[in-house]
């Protein structure tokens, strides 16, 4: 290790001169300035590679909207069994309830969470993993298998049998309260434990905190129905009614999809590929679908992704929409902004080097619902966002293929649509990765 060595004026001195000396400095100073590294940066042929125009585009009406909260994962997943619902029920913008859903992930999670804790009572406050779960307490974001194991576990619900309130659509308050008080009930159970008090008193006293969450879920984003009237028009205008359903008698009756069938194919080329890791420091439901991924080279991601759009199906995927993305024109490009050219410096890393680095993350889920196809290879895609229609055109995004090369992550897809050998393995044993793991 070398020694700590302040910064001289002398250095000081050439690095003043190294900028002076740069003929276009003032030019570039003035415009990043003025218009900030963006604007100035923005490649101009860029509107030309995102034409909205796909050779396969299936028609899945009105976007939805998670406003300031972040549950992408649950919106981007409830689009593809809405439009499910819709192609076979012709009823092309019908919405279904994510508050029901957050509410039993509110619920699930304070469970999970608990005994995260009570498994790691014996480490030190500082421990990773430790700091980990009590740093994701009361978080909001999540995977495709979470949201899949809340609609397994408890049926879905349409949008208006459980709307959305002031604490879904801002989620900020209700999470500081959460974090503030499951943060607490973690104190108290690994003291519970230091003082050897028995199972059954800790089992009490953490069965009365999830109560405590639900009621607070209860407050924030009201108690799911237990039965609702299924009432909706089709786009021939014709009314149905079904009256008297559970959400699981619903789920069971209107949505075919088995859950199960699914694999989160991801391309993590800092990681083996060819095998299955398994993340179980995020399960949000005992007993339901384990977070897992079957990590292959990206080719694997594509090849899949349009098999399952051929076939009228659309698909949930992770991705890094901070990247590259103009939010308000709803672009994606992985050209869209020349930094390196506009600041004269060196921004080269592999995607391997990007998720060892922490540069790279999974921020966002969104669902691809149509592929431009030249010479049967994909020239750009359609995205369905849940960002609301003020955003790209009437809510839907345009990417590049490069895009999806460097900043997409992960595709569900049904394992039919795997090799024989990627079958095999997505039914093999997964290798657990620690908690912090750049695949989180």
């Amino acid at each position: 290790m070398t020694s700590k060595q302040p910064i001289t004026a002398e250095q000081i001195k050439q690095f003043h001169q190294d900028f002076v000396s740069r003929e276009t400095a003032p030019v570039i100073a003035r415009a990043v300035m003025k218009n900030g590294v963006k604007a100035s940066s923005e490649d101009p042929k860029a509107s030309q590679r995102l034409n909205r125009v796909f050779s396969l585009e299936l028609d899945t009406g009105a976007v939805s909207n998670q406003k300031h909260s972040g549950r992408c994962w649950l919106f981007s997943t409830l689009n593809t069994l809405r439009h499910q619902f819709a192609a076979d029920n012709k009823v092309k913008n019908f919405e279904l309830s994510q508050n029901y859903l957050f509410f039993w992930d509110r619920v699930e999670r304070a469970n999970t969470f608990l005994q995260n804790i009570l498994n790691t009572a014996d480490r030190d406050l500082k421990d990773r993993e430790v700091s980990f779960y009590l740093s994701m307490a009361g978080s909001d974001g999540g995977q495709w298998d979470m949201a899949a194991s809340l609609v397994e576990k408890y049926g879905l619900v349409p949008n208006y049998a459980m709307p959305e309130t002031y604490n879904t659509n801002n989620t900020t308050e209700i999470d500081d309260v959460m974090n503030y008080k499951l943060r607490q009930d973690a104190l108290q159970l690994r003291q519970m434990v230091a003082d050897q008090a028995s199972e059954r008193e800790i089992a009490d006293v953490k069965n009365q905190m999830i109560s405590e969450v639900y009621r607070l879920s209860a407050y924030a984003f009201g108690e799911p129905p237990v039965k609702f009237d299924l009432e909706y028009k089709d786009d021939d205008k014709k009314y149905h009614r079904e009256a008297d359903l559970t959400p699981q008698q619903f789920y069971q009756d209107y949505f075919t999809l088995n859950l199960r069938n699914y694999v989160v194919l991801t391309n993590a080329p800092d990681h083996a590929y060819n095998k299955l890791y398994a993340l179980p420091s995020q399960d949000n439901v005992e007993g339901g679908i384990p977070i897992e991924f079957l990590n292959v080279p990206i080719e694997y991601l594509k090849k899949s992704t349009i098999a399952q759009l051929k076939d009228g199906e659309t698909v949930w995927f992770g991705n890094d929409v901070l990247q590259q993305t103009d939010r308000k024109r709803g672009l994606l490009d992985a050209n869209l902004y020349h930094r390196e050219e506009l600041l004269d410096i060196d921004m080269t890393m592999t995607k391997a080097q990007r998720l060892a680095s922490g540069q790279a993350e999974v921020t966002h889920a969104m669902t691809f619902t149509g592929v431009d196809l030249v010479d049967d290879k994909p020239n750009r895609w359609k995205v369905e966002n849940s960002w609301g229609a003020e955003n790209g055109e009437k809510g839907y995004f345009v990417m590049t293929d490069d895009w999806f090369d460097d900043y997409t992550y992960e595709v569900v897809v049904n394992k039919k649509y795997l090799t024989e050998e990627q079958q095999e393995i997505a039914e093999s044993k997964a290798e657990k990765l620690e908690a912090w793991d750049s695949l989180m």
